[in-house]
């Protein structure tokens, strides 16, 4: 039998995975495919956050696809804008741009048992259909605002950085910002010299080393434009740096590795902040690893200019006037940035997606994200995610894991189309028996251990992170065992 349908894939999401799951399409001759995506341009979040100072924390020549190098990236670890572009060429070049549609955002997506496809409905009420359908809105897009007593009295301006606001001018101005992870570590310095009064609102400090960023020198371009072997070669160098170096330090065993690396967090700490009462202030009070990583060459800087002030007094309101602590303190302020991270546990949640007998993915999930390989679900036939459940990494680049997903899902296509199946989902006790033994390797992870952090939900199972290294992932990931699915015709 025939199912037919407007699409044989449709990619939710125009991000690095979607664009590398379309150029894979493409190379293994599926061509009847759409990628929607709500935002006026490609990129995800390398187009949503374009707050001062944006960039990766992975170096460039890693954090791109293996199968399209770039010799004119510009810096060690290169701009926001800079990645973006990568992205729109890479998109490009492989003829993508005539399957996108921007400006497109869905609001549903429900599984057809009869005619063996997914009907989505898109902003507006229209509606296409698809033999399958993947979600590729990754674990980061949902920018997460925590809720404070009287936060909606404050009468100065106000947005998160994932969303910010250009036309704000924040020179003279008082600001607040709350939090002090990832995003915030890369723009406090960048603004810092520009207002009147900065606070910086800690939770918790974070584990720091220094990024040692830099332009690339133009012999340096050439060598990686007409000798590819050499960018290779330190793209190689990195990625294992990350496997044997980092990766360790996440596992509960090697101990001596991670006080090697807390202490070059404590010798570049201790450097660069003079004072000890501010140093102390800045010191975790937990396990390295616990929490991400961070790497700043400025962060610790930005607290020696005159008018920036640590606050490390938990918030206990708002006002009209700024922020109150439980100190009994309020600091008034012009504005505050929400440089609070994003909904993580909630991943994949800003469709609504409901498969068999019309569960939601969501109720699928209430006790905590996971997903088989972390790209197939039971109960959602010829659906699949990449940068699903337990696939994040704290110490390599995430393309060589969505890499490995799309290669997957690829496979997982041919054989639901070349075979003309009605649905091919993973069986329910296969899912079952792979989240054991899933949450039994991260139990042996640095992740659960007594600290507040986006790995993991709010009952404590880590969802969000891959607990082995990277390149046990590729050869779990190398091909699927259709043994594992039920392949209906």
């Amino acid at each position: 039998m025939t199912y037919r349908a407007d699409y044989d894939v449709v990619i939710i999401g125009a991000g690095m995975s979607g664009i590398c799951l379309g150029i894979k399409l493409r190379e293994r001759g599926i061509h009847n495919f759409l990628i929607l995506e709500k935002s006026s341009a490609l990129g995800g979040t390398w187009h949503d956050n374009s707050y001062p100072g944006a960039c990766c924390d992975v170096p460039s020549v890693l954090y791109s696809y293996s199968f399209a190098p770039n010799p004119d990236w510009t810096r060690r670890f290169s701009p926001q804008e800079e990645i973006r572009a990568y992205f729109q060429r890479c998109a490009e070049q492989a003829q993508l741009t005539s399957k996108l549609r921007l400006n497109t955002t869905v609001q549903s997506a429900r599984w057809q048992e009869q005619e063996g496809h997914w009907r989505v409905t898109l902003d507006g009420g229209e509606r296409v259909t698809a033999r399958s359908l993947v979600s590729a809105l990754g674990q980061l897009n949902l920018p997460h605002i925590p809720e404070f007593l009287g936060q909606d009295t404050f009468a100065g301006h106000s947005f998160h950085s994932a969303r910010w606001d250009h036309d704000y001018d924040l020179t003279g101005k008082r600001v607040a910002v709350i939090g002090n992870a990832a995003s915030a570590l890369q723009f406090i310095p960048r603004i810092a010299a520009q207002v009147k009064q900065l606070y910086v609102y800690q939770r918790s400090a974070n584990f720091i080393i220094k990024r040692n960023d830099r332009p690339y020198k133009s012999w340096e371009q050439w060598v990686f434009r007409y000798v590819p072997f050499a960018q290779k070669l330190m793209r190689g160098l990195i990625y294992l740096r990350g496997e044997w170096v980092l990766y360790p330090v996440l596992r509960n065993r090697a101990n001596w590795l991670r006080k090697l690396w807390e202490k070059w967090c404590e010798y570049y700490r201790n450097r660069e902040i003079s004072d000890p009462e501010l140093r102390a202030r800045l010191t975790p009070d937990y396990r390295l690893g616990c929490k991400r990583i961070l790497i700043s060459d400025d962060y610790y800087q930005a607290f020696q200019q005159p008018g920036v002030e640590l606050v490390t007094s938990p918030i206990s309101g708002m006002g009209p006037e700024g922020v109150r602590t439980e100190d009994a303190e309020e600091r008034p302020v012009d504005l505050i940035i929400y440089g609070t991270g994003f909904k993580a546990s909630a991943m994949h949640s800003a469709v609504d997606y409901r498969g068999e007998g019309g569960i939601s993915l969501q109720h699928a999930w209430q006790h905590g994200a996971e997903a088989y390989r972390s790209v197939a679900v039971h109960g959602f036939p010829n659906f699949f995610m990449l940068y699903g459940p337990n696939s994040n990494l704290g110490s390599n680049s995430i393309i060589f894991m969505v890499e490995r997903q799309a290669n997957y899902v690829v496979d997982c296509l041919l054989e639901l189309l070349g075979h003309e199946l009605r649905a091919l989902q993973v069986k329910g006790h296969v899912q079952h028996a792979y989240n054991e033994r899933m949450q039994e390797d991260l139990a042996q992870t640095v992740w659960v251990t007594s600290c507040h952090s986006w790995y993991k939900n709010a009952a404590g199972k880590v969802t969000n992170n891959w607990p082995r290294s990277t390149l046990s992932y590729w050869w779990h990931m190398r091909r699927p065992d259709f043994a594992d699915f039920d392949r209906r015709a």
